[in-house]
Order: structure tokens, then C-alpha cells, then sequence
């Protein structure tokens, strides 16, 4: 039977500054396939997004193989995928006046909107935080849970999802049965603590453009056929489908927005802590060896922005704990030809736990999909 999608919108009390106490609705999107093979008793599995590209452009990219959420519904998931406020579909609070901008981005503000003049922000503060981040993901998770009768979730985490769903998962080892991290950030000795007061001063708004996404992207490529033909305008069409304002600012291809957010718990002590990754939440961690986005080099004197997967994966307490390094892939593999090696492992590791028998170690995986470990 064909996949079934179904949108909805999470009632949330928004704990952002900007729009503190407020009710919103958090948009989650669920596929399923309805097939009586697959039986009552289904596992959920909710998708997170990273920082700068929205939840469907990400996990449901409407051509050829790349809906990663669909590849999990077809064998019997009940797959969801969240947009955090700030993101794709959810509410983006202050960010709608184009002041509210990176003040040395305002430039690309032209021709539209019409009528527009720098000046400074009439919101000059960073919009989300890692506790409201985190917030909306317990009301979505609670709400899976309530919805599809289960007690665990288990969670897929693209990028900068690590910051709000590896915390998460720590505080919360009996609502996450499992968690699979593609490319996750994570700065070892970043702050654990909140700053004393918040909002903190900046701007709520980042602002990209379609050649900038492909002008970074290009950065990775290591082989000619890395990436298929076509897809940057594939990819960029996803993204302003799930932007309605942005696509009509700046260039006649628009610009992308994406949140400001100010970050803290996640680092080498969250990591270790209790034992929990690894122990009662298995981690699966999977990066591209051409991703210099994860892997600092040379290392920054900034503690918050030198980023490490392997230290990750050092600082992990528990010994249920696997790594995999992908060959000729990127920080985009989402929509590389290592994509289908990636559904691949999150299958396995869904109905397993385990990569290639093992519960525990570090693999290398060549773009044929064969698995070699790492001595």
C-alpha cells in the first residue's frame, strides 16, 4: 500500500522569549504505511532538522530516492518530522520584518522587499535557546507517544539536531529508545551552563542564498559524481516551498531564513553523563569523511565553536555505541549518492541496534556499502 502523509500542528506553549506563554502549533509531519504486514504494534520514529534547512527540504525531499522519512514508512515505520520554532513551518516569531536580520546581511535585501531600508533591528535578540528548543521537542514527543500508544521514541537527528535531542535523550532515557545521529554537532568542551540572562542581544534571523548553499556544498565534494546533477536546484526548491516570506525577499530565486539560537548543555560531560548514551539509549553516529562542518581543522581556540564527531563518540559512557564514516559524503549527504547507505544503516539500526552484527566500534563505509572496521 502506498505511504500515507498526514500534517499536523502540536499545540505547544511556546517558552521562546519572543513569544513567551503564547499558544502556537508546532508542525509535524507523519508518513505511514498502512499495510496490515506491518501489524498494530509499529515503532515511532521522530526526525529532527539542523540549524539553517527545515525538516521536509531535509528528511522528505520530494524526488527520486531522497525522502529518507518515506524509505522508513515503506517497511512499517510510523515516521514523524518536526519543525522547531524559527523553522520550515512552524511559527517564526519577529522574523517575518526584514530588519530583524543579520545587520551584514541586510544587503541582500534587494530588490525586495519593496521599499525596504537598513537599519537596526526593532528585535535585537537571538530567538530560540536550548531550553525552548528542547521544550518543543518533550511536546512533541509526548504527544507521539500519547498518539501511537508507545512509551519510547526513537530518534533520527540531522546536524545541529544533536544540541536539543542528545541532551534530550540524556535527561529522558525512558521516552528515547534509541538515538541515531547523522553528522552531529558537538563541541567537547563547550558551556554547560545558560548565560545569566536571556534573550541574549543579536538578531533572530540568518539569511542564506541559493549560491550560497552551493558554493559551501561545493567545498565537500571530493569525486565528480558526489553529488547528482540537478540537485542544488532540487534542494533549493524544497527549501522555499517551506518558506513563503523568504522566497519573496532579496534575488528572484528569494533567500533562505533560519534562526539565531543561543546553546548550552551539550559537550563531553552531557555526553558521559549517567551513562545513559550507550547504555539505556544506544547511539549510532554517521558522518562523511569529507564533512568539515563536524570536524574542526585546525581546531578553533573558541571551545563553542571546535566541533569533533570522534570525541562524540569518545565521550559516549556506554559501550552500546557504534560510529560509521562514510566515504566520498559530505555535510548535504542527505542528498548525496551516500544517501541511500544512510537509510540503509538507519534501517538496520532501527530493527537492530546493531551494525554489521556489532554493538559496539567504528566502520568506515565505502560508497558500494561495504563495511570495514576501523582498528
Amino acid at each position: 500500500m502506498p505511504v500515507v502523509t498526514k500534517d499536523h500542528a502540536v499545540p505547544h506553549k511556546s517558552t521562546v522569549p519572543a513569544n513567551k506563554d503564547e499558544m502556537v502549533n508546532l508542525f509535524v509531519r507523519e508518513k505511514h504505511d498502512t499495510s496490515p504486514d506491518h501489524g498494530p504494534d509499529r515503532k515511532a520514529v521522530l526526525m529532527l532538522h539542523g540549524r539553517s534547512v527545515p525538516v521536509l527540504a531535509g528528511f522528505d525531499l520530494q524526488h527520486a530516492s531522497y525522502s529518507w522519512a518515506e524509505e522508513l514508512a515503506k517497511i512499517g515505520y510510523d515516521v514523524f518530522m518536526m519543525d522547531l520554532q524559527g523553522s520550515g513551518r512552524s511559527p517564526r516569531p519577529k522574523m517575518d520584518d526584514p530588519r530583524n536580520v543579520n545587520p551584514a546581511s541586510q544587503g541582500l535585501l534587494k530588490p525586495r522587499p519593496a521599499g525596504f531600508t537598513p537599519g537596526p533591528a526593532n528585535y535585537p535578540f537571538q530567538l530560540n535557546n536550548s531550553d525552548s528548543d528542547r521544550d518543543e521537542l518533550h511536546t512533541v514527543v509526548e504527544w507521539i507517544r500519547k498518539k501511537c500508544k508507545v512509551d519510547k521514541v526513537a530518534f533520527i537527528g540531522w546536524s545541529a539536531a544533536a544540541f536539543t535531542m542528545g541532551p534530550y535523550a540524556v535527561k529522558n532515557p525512558t521516552k528515547v529508545e534509541s538515538l541515531f545521529l547523522l553528522a552531529p554537532m558537538f563541541p567537547p568542551e563547550a558551556t554547560s551552563t545558560p548565560p545569566s540572562t536571556l534573550p541574549q542581544p543579536g538578531f533572530p534571523t540568518f539569511l542564506s542564498t541559493r549560491w550560497g548553499v552551493e558554493s559551501g556544498w561545493n567545498t565537500e565534494l571530493r569525486t565528480a559524481d558526489q553529488r547528482a546533477p540537478g540537485m542544488v536546484e532540487k534542494v533549493w526548491a524544497a527549501i522555499m516551498e517551506n518558506d513563503p516570506v523568504g522566497r519573496e525577499w532579496g534575488p528572484p530565486e528569494g533567500l533562505s531564513r533560519y534562526r539565531n539560537f543561543v546553546r548550552w548543555g551539550w559537550n563531553r560531560t552531557t555526553a558521559a553523563k549517567g551513562g545513559v548514551l550507550g547504555g539505556n539509549v544506544p547511539i549510532l553516529i554517521v558522518y562523511g569523511d569529507a564533512d568539515a562542518t563536524v570536524n574542526t581543522s585546525p581546531p578553533s581556540t573558541n571551545k563553542e565553536l571546535n566541533f569533533s564527531v570522534p570525541a562524540l563518540y569518545d565521550a559516549v559512557a556506554g559501550s552500546h555505541k557504534l560510529m560509521v564514516r562514510l566515504a566520498s559524503a559530505g555535510h548535504s549527504v542527505v542528498w548525496e549518492v551516500q544517501h541511500k547507505n544512510v537509510h540503509k544503516l538507519s534501517k538496520h539500526w532501527l530493527k537492530q541496534l546493531k551494525v554489521d552484527g556489532k554493538t559496539q566500534g567504528v566502520f568506515d563505509m565505502a560508497v558500494d556499502g561495504t563495511l570495514s572496521p576501523v582498528s
